[in-house]
C-alpha cells in the first residue's frame, strides 16, 4: 500500500525547450506516472533552453526511476541530475555539538577549562550528586541501540542504525529541549550491553533503549533498572504503550464504551505488544487476548518463553485457542503491532458493534485502513498519511523532559499512565473519530506530558521517603 510521500522525495534538474507548453508538459508527465509535484523552479533561462528543478514525492526508488524516465523521454528534455532529498538531509549527519558558553579570551578559558575547572571537579568528587547541577548530565540522555531491530528493517547493525538514532536525538531536542546522543553498540551480547551502559551512565541522566530485539530487550532493561540510579526507558515498549493507551482512552470515549466492558485483541507479543498489554492491564479491561505468529497465546501452548508465559498467565481469562481471526470475533478493540495484511473487512465485521481498530504495523498495517473503516467506528495507524497516527514522538520527549526536571532516579507505571492521560487530555473538546490523539507538532503535548510525569515522579519520591 505504498503511496507517494516525503520519505521518497526527489529533485530532478533538467533542460527543456523554452516553449509556452514546456511547464505543462513536464507537470503532466509527473502526474501520468503517479508522482506528486511539490515544487517547480526555473533556475536558468536562455534563448534556446530553460533549466528547471522539479521536486516530487514518489513511492519507491523504482517509482523515482519511472518518473525520471518519463521526463527524459519528452521531446527536447534532457535530465541533468537527480537528487534524493532524504539523502541530502543526511549528508554529514543530523547533529552537532555546540558549546553553551563563550570562549572569547584567556579569562573565559581559565574558567571553562584549566585551572578553574579543577575546582568544579573537586566539588563533584566530594558530592557526586552535584554532577546533575554542574555538568551536561542534568539534561542529557543516551539513545542506546545494538541495531538488532531497527524500524521495520530488522537486524541491520549499529552503523546502519545510526541515522535513526540521530533522528531520535533531533526529536528530543526539537520537542523537549533534551540533549540526547546516539550510542550505537557493536555488540548484541546481553551481558556486554549491560556492562557498557553501566560504564557510560555517569554522563547521562536517563537511558533511552532503542531498537533492541525481543526478548533480549526485556532482560537488558530490567537489569539496568536494577543497577542504575537513573531512569531506563525502552521506547519501543513503553513509548508505544503510552500513546496506545492515550489513543484508546479517547477512542472508547468516541464509541461510548467503558474499558471495563471491552474485550481487547493484541496482535504481536514482542517488545511493543507486551508493554501495551502490561499497561492496559492497569486500566482494568474485561479481557485481553493476545496472538502472535503461532495463534492465540494461552497457557497450554508449547515452547513459551518467559515473556509469553507472563502474557499467558495474565490474559485470555477463558483460555481460548485458535487464530487471530478467531480472537477477533466479538472483540471491541484490535491493537496490532505485528505484520502487514493479516485480515480484511470481513474479519472486522465479526467484531462487536462500534469496533476500534488500531493497525500499527509500519509501513504497511495489519489491515488496509480503508477496509477497516467499512465496519470499524474508529481506525488508527502508525502512518502519517491517515488520520489518528499513533506515534511515539507524542510520548518520549515529554516523558524524559519530566524525568529530568524531577531529577528522577527511576520510572514506573504510574508515570507512564500519567503521560498517557496527559496526551489524551490535550485533545480535549476536539475529539472525534478522526482525531483521537493530537498532532506530533502540537506544541502543547510535550509540556503537558513533562508536567504530568514530573508530578508523578515527585509523588513517588515523597511516598518512598515518608
Amino acid at each position: 500500500m505504498p503511496v507517494p510521500g516525503p520519505g521518497y522525495s526527489i529533485t530532478v534538474r533538467l533542460e527543456a525547450p523554452p516553449s509556452a507548453s514546456a511547464a505543462g508538459d513536464l507537470t503532466t508527465a509527473v502526474g501520468q506516472v503517479g508522482g506528486v509535484l511539490t515544487a517547480f523552479d526555473v533556475v536558468e533561462s536562455h534563448s534556446d533552453a530553460i533549466v528547471v528543478d522539479i521536486t516530487a514525492n514518489v513511492s519507491s526508488a523504482d517509482h523515482a526511476e519511472d518518473l525520471t524516465k518519463a521526463l527524459n523521454t519528452l521531446p527536447g528534455v534532457h535530465v541533468r541530475k537527480i537528487s534524493d532529498r532524504t539523502f541530502l538531509m543526511h549528508l554529514g549527519g543530523k547533529l552537532e555539538v555546540s558549546p553553551k558558553v563563550a570562549l572569547r579570551n584567556r579569562d573565559d578559558l581559565s574558567r571553562a577549562y584549566t585551572p578553574g575547572v579543577a575546582r568544579v571537579c573537586q566539588a563533584i568528587a566530594a558530592n557526586p550528586e552535584d554532577a546533575r547541577r554542574l555538568t551536561i548530565k542534568r539534561n542529557t540522555v543516551a539513545v542506546v541501540t545494538d541495531g538488532s531491530a531497527v524500524l521495520g528493517l530488522g537486524n541491520i547493525g549499529p552503523s546502519a542504525a545510526l541515522p535513526v538514532m540521530e533522528g531520535k536525538a533531533a526529536l528530543f531536542k526539537k520537542f523537549a529541549g533534551v540533549d540526547a546522543w546516539p550510542v550505537c553498540l557493536d555488540t548484541q551480547d546481553t551481558e556486554e550491553i549491560i556492562r557498557i551502559v553501566r560504564a557510560l551512565a555517569p554522563v547521562y541522566a536517563g537511558i533511552n533503549l532503542e531498537d533492541i530485539a525481543a526478548p533480549r530487550c526485556f532482560e537488558i532493561e530490567r537489569r539496568l533498572r536494577e543497577q542504575l540510579d537513573i531512569p531506563v526507558f525502552h521506547d519501543d515498549q513503553h513509548g508505544t504503550a503510552i500513546v496506545v493507551v492515550a489513543a484508546l482512552r479517547n477512542a472508547l470515549r468516541v464509541v461510548g464504551k467503558p474499558i471495563e466492558k471491552c474485550k481487547i485483541v493484541v496482535s504481536g507479543v514482542g517488545a511493543a505488544g507486551s508493554a501495551i498489554i502490561r499497561l492496559l492491564q492497569r486500566k482494568g479491561p474485561a479481557d485481553i487476548v493476545a496472538a502472535d505468529i503461532d495463534g492465540i497465546v494461552h497457557s497450554g501452548r508449547d515452547n513459551l518463553d518467559d515473556n509469553l508465559r507472563w502474557v499467558a498467565e495474565h490474559t485470555n481469562k477463558d483460555g481460548v485457542s485458535g487464530t487471530l481471526h478467531d480472537a477477533l470475533v466479538g472483540a471491541d478493540v484490535f491493537i496490532g503491532v505485528s505484520a502487514p495484511n493479516l485480515f480484511g473487512a470481513e474479519q472486522v465485521a465479526t467484531m462487536a458493534d462500534d469496533a476500534v481498530v488500531f493497525a500499527l504495523a509500519n509501513p504497511d498495517p495489519e489491515i488496509d485502513p480503508l477496509e477497516a473503516q467499512k465496519h470499524a467506528a474508529v481506525v488508527a495507524t502508525g502512518r502519517s498519511d491517515y488520520p489518528n497516527q499513533i506515534n511515539n514522538v507524542l510520548a518520549f520527549p515529554g516523558v524524559f523532559r519530566g524525568l529530568l526536571d524531577a531529577q528522577a532516579h527511576h520510572i514506573d507505571d504510574e508515570m507512564l499512565l500519567a503521560a498517557a492521560n496527559a496526551i489524551a487530555d490535550v485533545v480535549d473538546d476536539r475529539l472525534n473519530a478522526s482525531f483521537i490523539v493530537p498532532s506530533v507538532f502540537d506544541a502543547a503535548v510535550a509540556p503537558a506530558v513533562a508536567e504530568a510525569v514530573k508530578t508523578a515522579a515527585r509523588k513517588e519520591e515523597v511516598a518512598s521517603t515518608s
